[in-house]
């Protein structure tokens, strides 16, 4: 098994200095509603410019790679997110990049892979998903950048908590989406290094929830997964060493159904003109129906590249389906 240590702070602080200039240090606003069980507010992750905080780990991974392995590229495996930002943080540096993503990848994500400058290859869910543990794809050269599972992809995603101490010192709470566990361990690492009173939470869809289920069951164990409309996070079992980390960092899993997902994705840009995608909007989902207590609360809008006729859909007080 792959094993990581926790990030430290000073790696954390490294990647951040690794990072300016190349990743914009994105605001935290108060969710425009009066009546929710707590103060929540909103990382604007989704301002990236590839619309996701995927750039924080990509930069911080990709600039620690030695020159004379960039002559072969870089590539990841990726539902979308983590390709686009590393086809950016690639680009920047000339370098060329694959991502292996799922067959049923939503096509705005694979535009914006092609718009960024990057390739991509297709592969079947259960092949997609073996890879994160493999770390091999027969016919893909480069170096691999693990979209959660790299000790710098971890740092770079821990920056996001640095900002929110900055803006936010007395937070209580904050809610992260799990995916692969990439962005909550390094938000995790990053505030139970620093304040470690401040629980850390990570937000799963109902329909595929396999760190609620390891966390039972005191292990990864295989779950039921389901397509949804909440195509950047979700997978049949947690890697792991990321479990590992999660249970070191991680305070608990909230889950969130498809219907509070797209009611949030509807609030959000209704209240305070914010465009997020299902896997951004899950925390603030499990927010707003109280599953993160009280006081002040930060949800992660991870990200915002949501298709527009799910968005249509979402704003019509619909729920969106896969594909």
């Amino acid at each position: 098994m792959v094993e990581h240590t926790i990030p430290t702070i000073e790696e954390v602080r490294a990647a951040q200095e690794r990072i300016a200039g190349e990743v914009l240090r994105t605001p935290l606003v108060r969710l425009n509603v009066d009546d929710a069980p707590a103060e929540v507010y909103l990382k604007l992750e989704n301002l990236q410019p590839v619309g996701s905080f995927k750039l924080r780990g990509a930069t911080s991974a990709v600039r620690l790679i030695p020159e004379a392995e960039m002559a072969w590229g870089v590539w990841t495996v990726s539902a979308g997110n983590m390709a686009q930002g590393l086809s950016w943080a690639a680009g920047r540096l000339g370098v060329n990049c694959t991502a292996v993503v799922p067959e049923n990848a939503p096509e705005a994500k694979l535009a914006n892979i092609r718009r960024l400058g990057g390739s991509f290859v297709k592969a079947s869910f259960e092949e997609f998903t073996a890879i994160w543990g493999t770390r091999e794809k027969n016919g893909v050269e480069g170096r691999l950048v693990h979209p959660f599972s790299d000790p710098a992809v971890l740092a770079g995603n821990g920056t996001i908590a640095l900002e929110i101490l900055e803006d936010l010192p007395d937070v209580d709470t904050i809610v992260v989406a799990w995916g692969g566990g990439g962005l909550c361990s390094g938000i995790g690492a990053a505030i139970k290094a620093v304040r470690p009173q401040v629980k850390v939470y990570a937000c799963e869809a109902e329909t595929s929830s396999p760190l609620a289920a390891a966390l039972a069951a005191g292990g990864p164990v295989r779950v039921d997964y389901s397509l949804s409309f909440v195509d950047g996070i979700g997978s049949p079992i947690v890697q792991p060493e990321m479990y590992a980390l999660a249970t070191q960092l991680i305070d608990g899993s909230l889950l969130a159904s498809l219907e509070e997902t797209a009611s949030a994705v509807r609030l959000m840009a209704e209240r305070n003109h914010v465009i997020a995608e299902g896997a951004g909007a899950v925390s603030v989902a499990a927010a707003l129906a109280g599953r993160a207590g009280g006081g002040k609360v930060v949800c992660i809008v991870s990200g915002g590249n949501i298709d527009p006729a799910k968005l249509v859909t979402a704003l019509e007080g619909g729920v969106p389906t896969a594909g």
